[in-house]
């Protein structure tokens, strides 16, 4: 297999800009990319203190700081010794792989990120072959050197295996790194190191990551990688200036996905800088600019010269790989929190979300008001259904599903490369529970007190299977995955073990009515918490379903007896997340979001329609 190499650079050597140097920072989750950009941040010498304030500067977005993950790419600029650093902080996690493809179109170069205890994971091998494609020049930094359990070295071995691995030349091969804690703020050459500045990490950045290439007789060129909003002049295009330069007020044309030419004007040109972006009245070829005044502009677009319009190749991204039915709520409790409730709502917002979202995938069902929304797993889409839940927005949500593709007369599905460490005593239960859902295991090793082992895994087998491992390892295990392959269809993967308990009446749970389920269930509410017929109130300790009725109220008499009057003590109830709901519900069940509660519910609400339906299936 021929891999990426230096030599895949055009055939005529450019001149290249030395003022300026872009780059992309990508590496497995939790890997410290964001704690990095706001380490280099502070020691630029920049920035007031009160600017920089708390941990995970870039991390702006409620979710990302709840959750403690990067889900958005985002552009900053340094100036380091009179060159202007542009960089781009993206995503660690698989499921935003769309979000990191499309920004490594706008650098040079790359930081790639790996923790010297972990080593190259999963998201690294995605990140870097995307990284190589793109032939960005490497310099990679093994960060988190001060953990305990750190393993510099051995690290930098398997990274070296890992570039090999993916067809690199003796020249990328032969990568510039640095030991850095972005933590503790220091780069060091010296791997004994535990204290410094970030100098020698921004000197390597400089000295071996070029400068953008730059033809001073090309017309205008810039692809539109990212978009971002403003209330007051719309859609702002973001991109990298391949060619010629761009002015305010200039016209323009934007060549679109159908081929044809749309005049515009440049209404403002903006430049990165620091945190925020500035005002210009021109970039030229090399910066990474923000482009408004074009009304329709799309993620992919290039701008052009109206004298001499020449388009880039279009943004491609992976295909989704998970797929869910998205409509508006139906329940008997629709209305009661939310501001956007009916399916003209409900297209809008997907159709906004798909203006940005470039790895999604958004198709009206024929024959009813829901939509069949794509992603690049679970994660990916349980953000979008947060987001809109959080705005006002109330919908119901179906069961994940893997997208099959058809070869010939075969069924392929997609594979998944799984990743999990556990400590030794708790490895048997992960054995099992991948092994029923088709995971085979293809490597295993140890790293100190844990169990390192790699599985190769169907898509359809991910699915609930985080839950379910770490209860059974008493939360320990840590699991990452990214996509393998497309194979041949297995066989059937094991669903949920247990029914549940289903109201049969609308109304309020009561005390003595849950007293008398919680011995034989998990119950899913508590008293005073409304309930309707047909919503799942608790998971039943049997395998099928039971009708029951929470809101049963202790027959009142004149009479007493002793023990007829003892005191009801409930069990707390177990409340869901919105992925643990996701990966828990099954085909007949839909997820209830709205802003104030998530609800779990039966497809059909009555219990002779369920019936029926299932006499018509026998």
């Amino acid at each position: 297999m021929s891999g990426p190499s230096a030599s895949d650079a055009p055939s005529v050597s450019l001149p290249r800009r030395s003022d300026i140097r872009n780059i992309a920072i990508i590496a497995h989750v939790d890997h410290g990319k964001t704690t990095l950009v706001d380490c280099l941040l502070r020691q630029s010498g920049q920035f007031r203190a009160s600017q920089l304030s708390g941990e995970r500067i870039l991390d702006s977005n409620d979710l990302e700081r709840e959750r403690g993950i990067t889900i958005l790419a985002k552009n900053i600029s340094v100036d380091w010794k009179g060159t202007k650093i542009n960089i781009i902080d993206t995503p660690g996690h698989a499921d935003f792989g769309g979000e990191v493809e499309r920004v490594l179109r706008m650098a040079d170069g790359a930081l790639v990120l790996v923790d010297a205890a972990e080593g190259p994971m999963p998201q690294t091998r995605f990140v870097l072959s995307k990284a190589l494609e793109a032939r960005l020049r490497p310099v990679v930094v093994v960060n988190k050197i001060d953990r305990p359990d750190a393993r510099p070295l051995e690290v930098l071995d398997e990274i070296l295996g890992l570039f090999l691995e993916l067809g690199a030349d003796d020249d990328l091969a032969d990568f510039p790194f640095v030991y850095a804690s972005s933590r503790h703020g220091f780069a060091s050459h010296d791997v004994t190191a535990r204290e410094g500045t970030m100098a020698p990490l921004l000197d390597l950045v400089i000295e071996k990551i070029p400068g953008p290439a730059v033809d001073p007789t090309a017309p205008l060129r810039m692809l539109v990688t990212t978009l971002d909003w403003s209330d007051y002049v719309g859609r702002i295009a973001v991109g990298r200036l391949e060619s010629g330069k761009i002015n305010k007020g200039q016209q323009i044309v934007r060549s679109t996905s159908k081929g044809t030419l749309v005049p515009a004007k440049v209404v403002a040109l903006q430049l990165f800088d620091k945190l925020g972006k500035v005002d210009a009245e021109e970039a030229t070829a090399g910066d990474i600019c923000a482009v408004s005044g074009m009304e329709n502009v799309e993620i992919g677009d290039t701008i052009c010269d109206p004298a001499d319009p020449r388009p880039l190749e279009r943004l491609s991204v992976d295909e989704p790989t998970l797929n869910m039915v998205f409509g508006v709520n139906s329940s008997p409790l629709a209305g009661r929190s939310g501001k956007f409730l009916t399916t003209r709502h409900l297209r809008d917002r997907l159709m906004k979300e798909l203006e940005r979202n470039v790895a999604l995938r958004v198709e009206p069902i024929e024959g009813s008001d829901n939509f069949s929304v794509s992603g690049r797993g679970l994660l990916h889409l349980s953000v979008l259904i947060e987001t809109m839940r959080r705005e006002g927005y109330e919908l119901s949500v179906g069961k994940p599903r893997v997208i099959l593709h058809k070869e010939g007369d075969k069924t392929l599905e997609p594979f998944e490369s799984l990743v999990v460490e556990v400590p030794h005593d708790k490895l048997g239960p992960v054995m099992e529970l991948t092994g029923s859902r088709r995971g085979q295991l293809r490597h295993m090793g140890n790293r100190g007190e844990f169990a390192h082992a790699e599985f190769s895994i169907p898509a359809r087998g991910l699915i609930g299977l985080r839950t379910r491992v770490l209860n059974a390892t008493q939360g320990t295990a840590i699991m990452h995955h990214r996509f393998e392959k497309w194979s041949p269809m297995e066989g059937e993967v094991a669903g949920r073990a247990n029914g549940v308990l289903i109201s049969m009446v609308p109304g309020k749970a009561v005390a003595f009515g849950l007293d008398g389920l919680q011995e034989r269930a998990d119950l899913f509410i508590e008293p005073g918490d409304e309930v309707y017929e047909g919503m799942v109130v608790g998971e039943n300790a049997r395998g099928d379903d039971m009708i029951v009725n929470p809101t049963k109220e202790k027959k009142l008499t004149n009479m007493r007896a002793s023990g007829s009057d003892r005191n009801i003590l409930l069990k707390p109830p177990r409340r869901m997340s919105l992925e643990e709901s996701l990966e828990y519900i099954e085909d007949d069940e839909l997820i209830e979001v709205t802003p104030d509660v998530i609800r779990l519910r039966k497809i059909l609400l009555s219990e002779h329609d369920r019936k029926r339906q299932g006499r018509g299936k026998g």
